[in-house]
């Protein structure tokens, strides 16, 4: 499993340093990682032959959901990247209540998406999608906060 979420962050940490600010180029980053995402997330949620076609259209419907933050999470980045080292204390507090607002986005659509598998196929299938999901998206936090400097005082 460590191998395929290896692979996800590559992709989705290279976005970051690939992908500026076109947004063609983004586009094309995350339909790579949702290709690749996607492997993984039929190699962990298994639904049953009856349950499959409604899980999957949901599973794309959550993948467009999510790409929608994903693209939001890129911007705070490069917001980020561009003014760490010179953030003023009210930057600060802004920047930080977007992606407080913006995790919270995400935990809520993995959670409403969890309802919504669950009603298509069954209490495992959901468990399993809403597993494999805060998985993917724990290391991928992990791998930005290990990778993003720390905001500096200003003297």
């Amino acid at each position: 499993m460590k191998k395929y979420v290896l692979i996800i962050s590559i992709l989705f940490l290279g976005s970051f340093t690939w992908a500026q600010s076109n947004k063609e180029e983004v586009d094309l980053v995350q339909a790579a990682f949702g290709r690749e995402k996607k492997a993984v997330v039929a190699d962990f949620v298994k639904p049953s032959d009856a349950q499959k076609d409604a899980f999957w259209k949901l599973y794309d419907q959550y993948e467009t959901a999510r790409k929608d933050l994903g693209k939001q999470r890129i911007a705070l980045l490069r917001q980020y990247a561009d003014q760490y080292l010179t953030m003023t204390p009210v930057q600060a507090d802004a920047w930080t209540k977007k992606v407080i607002d913006l995790q919270k986005k995400t935990d809520n659509l993995i959670a409403t998406y969890y309802e919504k598998v669950k009603l298509v196929s069954d209490g495992l299938v959901a468990t399993q999608f809403y597993q494999i999901e805060n998985y993917i998206l724990s290391y991928i936090r992990m791998q930005i906060l290990d990778n993003v400097p720390f905001v500096a005082r200003q003297p």
